[in-house]
């Protein structure tokens, strides 16, 4: 789809709301700190979730896509107000993470399996192989057509 068709399809007040949200997405502009406590709680969250929806179904959908943007912004900026800290704060690093898994895992001891193993049948410690002569032969039958393994 080419641009100059996406234009034309938006009405005069779509482009201004498309503009203004480019604005506020591009410049550094602050949200007022009353503004900031309403948006950086469930309620505001809410709010933006409802009219991103409404962008979606009743207006041009470019809106919406933008709007999603728009509402990250405001919420990210919202919470340098509120000083509430933000989720990538709180991620651990990698570091971390395997410290965390090496002290979850227990210490590597010998299994029953491993002890009974090497207690009954310890490598290069065993009796030398006794062969012992029998009167047994076994009988192979004949096979027909199939093939001796």
């Amino acid at each position: 789809m080419d641009i100059s068709t996406i234009v034309k399809s938006l009405s005069t007040v779509e482009m201004i709301l498309l503009v203004g949200f480019i604005i506020f997405i591009v410049s550094p502009i602050s949200i007022p700190s009353f503004l900031a406590g309403i948006f950086d709680s469930s309620l505001g969250m809410l709010m933006l979730f409802v009219i991103i929806l409404f962008l979606f179904f009743y207006v041009n959908p470019i809106l919406g896509v933008v709007f999603i943007f728009v509402s990250y912004e405001i919420l990210r900026r919202s919470a340098q107000f509120t000083s509430r800290t933000t989720i990538m704060q709180h991620t651990p690093s990698q570091e971390k993470k395997n410290n965390q898994m090496k002290a979850m895992n227990p210490v590597k001891s010998e299994s029953l399996e491993e002890e009974m193993v090497n207690k009954m049948a310890p490598v290069g410690h065993s009796d030398i192989s006794v062969y012992t002569t029998s009167t047994f032969k076994p009988v192979a039958d004949k096979v027909g057509s199939a093939s001796l393994v």
